[in-house]
């Protein structure tokens, strides 16, 4: 999970609709025209078994047209940043690792696994097995990748570990600028390896670093320091660099997920991705540094500078860096906890320790001239046997490594490649080729890249596809504006699209149907739920009886106000949302394969249980009915944690030492009161006011007032958003080690410190059983529901929808899920004839 960043009034990451493939991109069809073409491919039973068989395809040559929004033309699978442009680098490529409708892996991917989902078995194949053997031991784990001896790329060469050898030496290279993480794992060697430097010698010039940086920036070099004049500028200089970087990295996060708000700036999307300055306008804009004016000028919230926009006037990275710089007092840790694009990302001062040793490591004399010729941890067994040796052992380092394999011949150079001789197709820290080919992709996916011109994206299908060649021959991607998404599909322009699913966006389609629905005889509507959720925080350091936060006081306390909150969630939710979102019950995204269900044994409604045990609600009454039940509830609770309550009133009139009769709770709502969950904080007021507590409720203009309050641990309740990954790794956000102000990831804003969390946390993380992470993720929902330091309050929707008229609706993936787009199975896709 990650912090969510809020943009104007709304969490940014539950504002657009942003669809992410995890494993081709979209494509849609006009009137079709056929030709027979013979292949063979793998036939699937209803069982799941499969049978080698030779099957006749039928061609259709008229294209499939897929409504996108803009690309900025970065069509590689080591650099694309955008969502759209990663989507023609999944059309074009093919990952080492696949996993099923849940996200799940399958491990046995060649064979295949036949995988049960929502009362259906599907088989899913892919191009590799992968074996994880954790030697506890030994604190290392192997990962042996053995991919299929048949796979070839779209130009005909086959495909063999030098590829996946060389592709992994890319992503490790220390000038590697993209946004895969891989040199973050903790591979055998990584770290000698891209710094050039033994142990040894690292740990010399980490010292020197942390030793530096200790006597701050103003310190005046004496002879007497242990390190040259030199070193310290150079110190200084990389950690500047390292920053900017980090503000990059979040220009980068804007462009690609919320290029939709350009117009808010005045100018376009297009314009936007044509522009450097533009897009750190954005960047700024987006992550609360500045804002636009009436008259189209931008002035930045910290220095208070003004840029002319409208007149060509754009800010520059350095002017972003000079306001982060400014608002965080130079600190270059407080600027990361803040406001770093991701939780993926290396902390800033990290990068920096990095680029120092990296700068003056090799330089030392006990390096003897030498540096390291490979990484250790990544070894070549045979040629389609590639092993990769990891420090310790983590659930989520797998999806680092199951890399999109790129071809050696085409973006490297195989004169350079000599895996016995540590060549690896590149020259070390020259990445020239690879980035050269960054608007030209080429690899085993189902479809070759032709040409990108007037905004639109030519593919064709690929006749080596290893699943088989595509039935459809052509297909474009086709920039669209947003507003034109809905439009485009219901007139025939375009055959399928993913817009963001507003309210006003499901009338567009309704009105297109007879019916008056989202799917009807012109569109066909497929939704997912979004990969993240939008919750209510309670800081346990700061709501508590007598300053201890575990106490079954201080947890009855937090139960209070929890009961009185949640029971408006269905409000909140169907009046801002409609049927684009619902109400969650545990702290993690529904997406996820460890989410709980309801037909599990234990699933709960959240705080719906009272102090005594007992249900609160039954399933007769009226929405009235139970708020008042929430409030009987709640008053009962709050007695548990020592409150006074006056019967004659109704009312709480003394709270227990260390607590209080008044609770603040932030809702970033544009001082406006727009956000989703306003309502639901408004009632809530209405009830606690109603028993004796004053709830406040602020609502800053400047969004990033709830993030420096979170960043001081001073917040009692807030209102934001969580963006979930693939696996539901809960070590950063609820472990104690991460607890704000104690030096970890300080993602825990809840200050949760709980032993037995902690222990089942670390034993989830630490096992590939996937059946007893699963039990174990849920023994941890319990105990942070048990604590009643997060409300969870919705999920909302993503959508694709269909041209019903012109695509096959037989043929698309059934079963589409968040991780599991349509463009699965592409191959098996058609158009409707005539």
């Amino acid at each position: 999970m990650r912090k969510a960043k809020i943009f104007k009034y709304l969490s940014l990451i539950l504002m657009l609709a942003m669809a992410v493939s995890l494993f081709a991109a979209c494509a849609p069809k006009d009137t079709t025209g056929t030709t027979a073409g013979t292949t063979t491919t793998q036939a699937t039973t209803t069982e799941g078994t499969t049978t080698e068989a030779t099957t006749t395809r039928f061609r259709q040559d008229t294209p499939l047209v897929v409504g996108y929004s803009a690309f900025s033309e970065k069509f590689s699978p080591f650099f694309s940043d955008t969502a759209y442009d990663t989507d023609v680098v999944s059309m074009t490529s093919v990952s080492l690792l696949t996993t099923d409708r849940t996200g799940a892996i399958v491990y046995n991917a060649i064979e295949g696994e036949t995988l049960p989902y929502a009362g259906t078995d599907y088989e899913y194949k892919g191009i590799a097995d992968v074996d994880v053997n954790y030697d506890e031991a030994a604190g290392k784990t192997v990962y042996t990748w053995t991919i299929r001896d048949d796979v070839m790329f779209s130009d005909g060469e086959l495909m063999t570990a030098d590829d996946v050898i060389f592709t992994y030496y890319v992503y490790s290279d220390p000038t590697y600028t993209g946004s895969t993480t891989l040199y973050s794992v903790p591979v055998l060697g990584m770290t000698d390896y891209r710094t050039q430097t033994t142990s040894a010698v690292y740990d010399k010039y980490s010292a020197m670093f942390d030793a530096i940086y200790a006597a701050g920036e103003d310190h005046e070099w004496a002879e007497s320091d242990a390190w040259t004049k030199e070193q310290q500028d150079s110190m200084w200089a990389i950690l500047k660099d390292a920053w900017k970087n980090d503000i990059q990295l979040i220009v980068n996060e804007v462009v690609a997920k919320y290029i939709g708000y350009s117009g808010d700036l005045g100018v376009t999307a297009e314009e936007v991705l044509a522009d450097d300055g533009l897009q750190v306008a954005l960047g700024m804009y987006a992550w609360g540094f500045g804002e636009p004016a009436e008259d189209g000028t931008f002035t930045t919230y910290t220095n208070e500078v003004t840029f002319d926009i409208p007149n060509g006037q754009y800010p520059t990275l350095d002017d972003f860096y000079a306001e982060t710089y400014t608002a965080y007092e130079g600190n270059p840790e407080a600027f990361f906890e803040v406001e770093a694009a991701s939780n993926d990302a290396t902390k800033t001062l990290e990068d920096g320790r990095f680029g120092f040793i990296r700068e003056w490591g090799p330089k030392d004399e006990e390096m003897g001239g030498q540096g390291v010729p490979n990484i250790a941890g990544i070894k070549k067994v045979s040629d389609t046997v590639v092993e990769v040796t990891v420090e310790g052992y983590d659930a989520t380092a797998i999806y680092s490594l199951g890399i999109q394999v790129s071809p050696l011949h085409y973006y490297g150079d195989e004169s350079k490649y000599d895996y016995d001789n540590d060549k690896f197709g590149f020259d070390y820290s020259d990445l020239s080729l690879i980035t050269a080919k960054t608007t030209q992709p080429l690899g085993a996916g189902p479809y070759k890249f032709v040409k990108y011109e007037n905004k639109i994206v030519y593919f064709e299908a690929n006749e080596n596809y290893y699943k088989g060649e595509p039935i459809i021959t052509n297909v474009q991607f086709k920039e669209s504006t947003d507003a034109d998404k809905i439009s485009g599909v219901g007139t025939g322009t375009l055959d399928l699209t993913e817009p963001s699913f507003s309210a006003a966006a499901r009338e567009e389609i309704k009105s297109y149907n007879s019916n008056g629905e989202v799917s009807g005889d012109k569109i066909v509507t497929s939704t997912v739920d979004f990969l993240g959720y939008g919750y209510i925080g309670l800081n346990a350091e700061t709501i508590n009886v007598g300053g201890v936060a575990d106490s079954e006081e201080s947890k009855n306390l937090r139960k209070g106000l929890a009961t009185i909150l949640s029971v408006y969630r269905e409000l909140t939710v169907s009046s801002y949302y409609g049927e684009q979102a619902s109400v969650i019950n545990y702290p993690i995204s529904n997406t996820s394969w460890a989410s709980p269900q309801p037909t599990d044994e234990g699933y709960k409604v959240a705080f719906s249980t009272a102090v005594d045990g007992s249900d609160i609600f039954t399933s007769d009454m009226d929405p009235d009915a139970r708020y008042e039940a929430a409030k009987a509830a709640a008053i009962d609770y709050f007695v548990a944690a020592g409150y006074t309550f006056d019967e004659a009133s109704g009312k709480l009139t003394e709270a227990p030492d260390g607590a209080s009769l008044e609770y603040e709770i932030i809702i970033p709502g544009d001082g406006q009161g727009d956000h989703p969950s306003f309502l639901l904080v408004t009632k809530a007021k209405e009830a606690f006011e109603s028993i004796g507590i004053d709830l406040i409720v602020n609502d800053p203009t400047n969004s990033n007032d709830l993030w420096n309050t979170l960043d001081a641990a001073t917040q009692e309740m807030w209102v934001a958003a969580w963006q979930a990954t693939i696996d539901p790794d809960m070590y950063q956000v609820y472990h104690s080690s991460n607890i704000v102000g104690l030096g970890g990831s300080e993602s825990n804003h809840y200050h949760i410190a709980d032993s037995q969390l902690d222990e089942l946390i670390i034993e989830a993380r630490t096992s590939d059983d996937q059946s007893f992470r699963k039990q174990t993720y849920k023994a941890c929902l319990d105990i942070i529901i048990d604590w009643a330091v997060e409300i969870p309050v919705y999920q909302r929707q993503e959508a694709t929808i269909f041209s019903v008229e012109r695509v096959n609706m037989d043929t698309v993936t059934p079963d589409i899920t968040t991780f599991w787009g349509w463009m699965n199975d592409i191959e098996l896709l058609q158009m409707n004839e005539g």
